[in-house]
């Protein structure tokens, strides 16, 4: 099972390197770890999610509330969630193919966001098994590269994290 915990941290020069060298030296099994700007200036926040089977998600808190530049850590597993994977994904399409990727990245409610003479790009957002889906699907067809996002999530309802 996965843990979703969501950290506020200043956003400042090596402090993912030192959130990601916390979790390394505590042994700490990540499955993903994504960081962005938030409407905050100067504050980041950080989607980490943990293997619970592996790793002890309180200790995984405790660890990082001591670091200096976390503002705030939380376990957001048990509540409800709005949690989104992004997937950009390039496969090999000839002419016969080419509409039949299409209808099936429509299916999946992807988007078509590149198209060359040989390939097709998607992007594919949704929960981790919609996008696994649609990568499960898609290799029948040739998958030339893909490059994975790791969860994103917010609390549901009008308090932030």
């Amino acid at each position: 099972m996965s843990r979703t915990l969501i950290a506020l941290v200043e956003d400042k020069p090596g402090v993912l390197a030192r959130v990601a060298g916390l979790l390394r030296r505590r042994a700490f099994n990540i499955e993903s770890l994504t960081v962005g700007r938030t409407q905050e200036p100067g504050i980041s926040r950080m989607t980490i999610v943990v293997d619970s089977d592996r790793t002890d998600a309180e200790k995984v808190l405790q660890n990082l509330n001591k670091l200096v530049n976390v503002i705030d850590v939380e376990d957001v597993t048990e509540r409800a969630l709005v949690a989104r994977n992004l997937a950009l994904i390039k496969v090999q399409v000839n002419g016969g193919s080419r509409a039949e990727v299409m209808q099936i990245v429509d299916s999946f409610r992807g988007r078509v966001v590149d198209v060359g003479l040989d390939t097709i790009m998607i992007e594919a957002t949704g929960n981790e098994e919609k996008v696994e889906g649609l990568v499960q699907v898609l290799q029948a067809f040739g998958i030339v590269e893909m490059v994975r996002g790791g969860r994103v999530a917010m609390v549901r309802g009008g308090q932030p994290q």
